[in-house]
């Protein structure tokens, strides 16, 4: 399908149980499609875009037809004047209607690990099963450590600019040294994107919570965390055991799991996406290991 056929205008009205009327958007978010098979909705971070699975594509468009969208107001697609989570959501359900595709997998990273929480809380019927690698079901701002990281990250974004935000945030996510490739991406990538957009986007994950949906959650899921993500392995084992999720730990990890540990997370979806067993033992790639440039993707579908 052309990227044209996936910005037309789309007026039906979705509805779920439980919620208000949402109208969905008038333009889709732009997509990349990959490989065949079962189809396999991957959604990308804050401040990224769908380039973010560049190290994913490859592996896994082998088993699934891969569905790699552009977050409103990221990458290629057009902001919308509102951002939330549900929002995201909500535009991303548009598109699969559009490309006429019943049920899913999905697979989210940090911030689209939000969103594709919010998807199957919002349409469960239509979710085969979904993962989330260094995401969590609640960003509400509830603790004082967690108000310091999202104000300081704001305040860095408006006063310094997203270019030199991202070197601070590179350095973070990628401190070792054969990690400099990672680093110089994360500049380029999140140091492009627009201010408002990025602002838009961090608020309305903070503003989000899904705690109070989950009790009865009943789609398989995996959590892929890194051990040295931002967040405590404490919390995220507490919301696995609500979830009742499958939990896999990738040792040496950080929160940028996608990059620096590139086959863990690939063997982890393939498995989980096939219905096999997740292995247990995951890690980071060591510097041997560690790409120096993205990989050549495959042609577009």
């Amino acid at each position: 399908m052309s990227t044209a056929s996936t910005r037309r205008t789309f007026r039906v009205i979705f509805v779920h149980p439980g919620t208000r009327r949402r109208p969905t958007p008038t333009v889709l978010p732009y997509l990349r499609r990959f490989g065949a098979g079962p189809p396999l909705l991957l959604i990308h971070g804050l401040g990224s875009s769908g380039e973010d699975w560049a190290f994913q594509i490859t592996p896994l468009a082998g088993h699934f037809h891969l569905l790699v969208p552009d977050l409103p107001g990221c990458g290629r697609s057009v902001a919308y004047k509102e951002v939330s989570i549900a929002g995201h959501a909500v535009a991303l359900w548009a598109l699969m209607d559009a490309l006429g595709f019943d049920r899913i997998g999905i697979a989210g990273f940090s911030m689209g690990g939000a969103v594709a929480l919010e998807m199957t809380l919002q349409q469960p019927h239509r979710v085969t099963a979904m993962a989330t690698i260094n995401s969590l079901p609640s960003y509400r701002v509830d603790h004082w450590r967690k108000w310091l990281e999202l104000n300081t990250q704001l305040a860095l974004v408006r006063l310094l600019g997203l270019p030199r935000t991202a070197r601070m945030v590179a350095r973070r996510m990628f401190p070792h040294a054969h990690q400099a490739a990672m680093r110089k991406r994360v500049v380029e990538v999140v140091g492009r994107s627009q201010v408002e957009p990025y602002l838009r986007c961090a608020q309305a994950l903070a503003a989000w919570c899904a705690a109070d949906r989950c009790e009865d959650f009943a789609t398989r899921m995996l959590m892929l965390v890194g051990e040295l993500d931002y967040t405590p392995l404490a919390e995220k084992r507490n919301w696995a055991r609500r979830l009742r999720a499958e939990l896999r730990v990738v040792a040496g990890s950080r929160h940028g799991t996608p990059f620096d540990a590139i086959g863990a997370c690939n063997r982890a979806l393939i498995a989980f996406f096939t219905n096999e067993l997740v292995p247990d033992g995951l890690r980071a790639d060591t510097p041997d290991e560690t790409p120096i440039t993205p990989p050549e993707l495959p042609a577009q579908n």
